[in-house]
């Protein structure tokens, strides 16, 4: 079937699980942003959006972006994506699905079929150095009765957080702010709620459309941009006016828009 012909939305889907896959077996590092980030932006890079799916949301997010994510959904059903506190993870179920349907067209007949991953080894990534000083008695202990990866899942509060967090924008002004896209101004910066570890900061804003970015500690030098990438591309916004808030979440680098 010609590439014209392939359901695009399903040919993102594979590709999140394909470059995800690839992180493991060349050990390549998932980007500047999350794993999820970097999955989802490579996907769109590899299958763009059409005009349509091109289109911006009420909360400034891609309408093709907002479907993938929500698309996503499929791959943790199927058993071959863990959506975690950590991020995103491919299983070895998944691992063995790149392989197993290696074309868009069988990816999706299978997905949607619920169809089992055929057994075969799980494709492993480089070989890692060993340890220097190592407990060999306390290694074979743990070793011998491996656990899920969230057996023993960390406290919420002891993930590493910046020392500030601001929304920096052509709306900064609106918000108070002596100057627009300026980091440093106690105006923009988000509070963090120990309840869940994000960032969140509330304000009237007036009906329009805008352009901003996250960046941490008061400064440009660590920031991030649309789907958690960093240095990546203003997030826009369409805003009708009124109350609004933004969420930002350390571990996954991106931001969501509440409204009333």
């Amino acid at each position: 079937m010609g590439s014209g012909n392939i359901d695009r939305p399903i040919l993102r889907l594979k590709c999140v699980l394909d470059v995800l896959a690839e992180d493991i077996w060349t050990g390549r590092p998932s980007g500047n942003g999350s794993a999820a980030g970097h999955a989802l932006t490579e996907a769109v890079a590899r299958a763009p959006f059409t005009k349509h799916e091109g289109e911006l949301l009420s909360g400034g997010i891609p309408r093709g972006y907002k479907a993938l994510t929500t698309a996503s959904a499929k791959l943790v059903k199927a058993g071959w994506l863990v959506k975690g506190r950590s991020g995103w993870t491919i299983t070895e179920d998944g691992l063995r699905a790149v392989v197993a349907f290696p074309d868009a067209n069988s990816f999706g007949e299978a997905l949607a079929a619920g169809t089992r991953v055929p057994e075969m080894p799980v494709p492993m990534g480089p070989a890692k150095k060993p340890a220097a000083k190592r407990n060999r008695a306390k290694v074979k202990a743990v070793d011998a009765f491996p656990q899920p990866v969230d057996a023993f899942p960390q406290p919420v509060d002891a993930f590493p957080q910046p020392e500030a967090v601001a929304v920096a924008g052509n709306f900064s002004s609106a918000l108070g702010a002596p100057e627009d896209w300026a980091p440093r101004f106690d105006e923009v910066q988000l509070a963090l709620d120990p309840a869940d570890q994000s960032w969140k900061l509330t304000a009237d804003l007036p009906a329009g459309s805008y352009a901003y970015k996250i960046a941490l500690d008061r400064s440009w030098t660590e920031n991030y941009g649309a789907f958690g990438v960093r240095d990546g591309a203003d997030h826009q916004l369409h805003h009708a006016g009124g109350s609004i808030t933004f969420n930002y979440d350390h571990r996954t680098h991106d931001i969501s828009i509440t409204t009333p």
